[in-house]
């Protein structure tokens, strides 16, 4: 299984604008507006998202999930980003 992460908002455009910030660049054919998922072959290149969203959360009205195994979700908060990005680490090794 292909590790994720979920975006989820309940204002119009706010994943979008969140996503055009990370990538710095305009998504004019983004149609995702509530709802978004990217799959991860390497779940360690995760860790680079997930940091800008907990950097800018105070910006944004959305909510980050993320899946590692199949069923499971875990929601990244400012209080177990670290945890994460050490568990990434420790079950995936470069």
């Amino acid at each position: 299984m292909k590790a994720n992460i979920n975006f989820y908002s309940e204002k119009d455009n706010e994943i979008k604008r969140f996503l055009e910030h990370y990538y710095s660049k305009n998504l004019p054919d983004f149609n995702y507006n509530l709802h978004y998922q990217e799959y991860f072959d390497n779940p360690i290149d995760m860790i680079n998202i997930m940091s800008c969203f907990i950097d800018n959360k105070d910006n944004y009205e959305i909510n980050l999930w993320i899946s590692l195994d199949e069923d499971v979700f875990i929601c990244v908060t400012e209080s177990n980003l670290n945890n994460i990005v050490k568990y990434l680490y420790e079950r995936y090794p470069y």
